[in-house]
């Protein structure tokens, strides 16, 4: 049977890959980058056959004419590449992608299935940093976190447990999650797409309805919306979402609502459903935090950390 080996939480920004010179307190960034090459090892020494990455979309493989809450990846897997990140084909595992695919709506999880699907920095940051030339392919695990109204974490944390129930029914395979976004964060957008209110949310809306194909078109000033935002990072909530992941105890969030977690982490920390998908399939198992650095260069709490799965019980 297929053996989830490892679970990695991190933060993701393409801030991160273009506005590194801005950071006025690098030891902060530093440490994130390294806690990042840390758990890039602890990947490696996993030594695993198959990387699952649950993440998000920012509106460049994924628009509103279509937008499911879960959608897994289980034929090609082609990288946007903006702002420094991977770009292209990415090395896959259909046949592995899609059996996972059967097992989970045999669970009761009815993911969507794409053949080709388009990811951006919700994932390929996840890639660039955490998969560094590792030969490992991947099977992209994508959660609506933007487009009202969002997957309740309740559904999230049952998938997670239905994903490593499913795991333990294929092949014998070592299979790492991996859980890009969050922490806290807020970005410039409406608070509901649908009744946006300056004409910055319309034109956001525009480009996430009309973005197919052409994403790259609406991107000059979707970046200059991005970087002209001010930083609004809760740190009390990131430290106690992390200490509560190394005491094992992320299943608390089960009961959040949307609205809870938008109050508390801001728009940007709906992303954590990954965190708490990827936490549910190795059990709540405790785990350790390896970094956290509020950069509001980047306009993110940046966190990184790690779950073993709890060893097995003897009979």
């Amino acid at each position: 049977m297929a053996r989830i080996v490892l679970g990695v939480g991190a933060s993701h920004s393409t801030l991160m890959n273009t506005h590194w010179h801005q950071v006025a307190h690098k030891e902060d960034a530093h440490r994130f980058r390294e806690a990042l090459s840390i758990a890039r090892d602890a990947v490696e020494a996993a030594q695993p056959d198959i990387a699952v990455v649950v993440g998000s979309n920012h509106f460049r493989g994924f628009w509103l004419d279509l937008i499911p809450a879960f959608t897994l990846g289980v034929g090609e897997v082609i990288a946007a590449g903006e702002a420094g990140t991977p770009k292209g084909l990415q090395r896959s595992d259909p046949e592995f992608a899609q059996t996972l695919a059967e097992e989970l709506i045999d669970r009761g999880t009815e993911v969507a299935l794409s053949a080709r699907m388009q990811i951006d920095h919700g994932q390929t940051h996840a890639i660039q940093y955490l998969l560094r030339d590792l030969d490992v392919p991947v099977v992209p695990l994508v959660i609506n976190v933007f487009a009202a109204p969002l997957p309740r974490i309740d559904r999230c944390v049952q998938l997670g447990r239905n994903m490593a129930a499913a795991l333990a029914t294929l092949a014998n395979r070592r299979v790492v999650i991996i859980a890009s976004g969050g922490l806290s964060h807020q970005l410039p957008w409406p608070a509901d797409w649908r009744n946006p209110q300056t004409d910055d949310e319309k034109f956001l809306v525009e480009a996430w309805l009309n973005g197919r194909g052409e994403w790259e078109r609406y991107d000059a000033r979707r970046r200059e919306i991005i970087t002209a935002a001010p930083a609004s990072i809760s740190e009390d909530f990131d430290r106690a979402f992390l200490s509560d992941l190394e005491a094992g105890a992320l299943d608390r969030y089960t009961t959040y609502t949307s609205e809870d977690l938008a109050a508390a982490a801001g728009n940007g920390g709906q992303e954590l459903r990954s965190w708490l998908t990827m936490a549910a399939a190795l059990d709540f198992a405790p785990g350790r935090s390896l970094a956290y650095a509020a950069v509001p260069e980047w306009l993110t709490g940046m966190g990184v950390a790690l779950i073993e799965p709890a060893p097995r019980k003897s009979r």
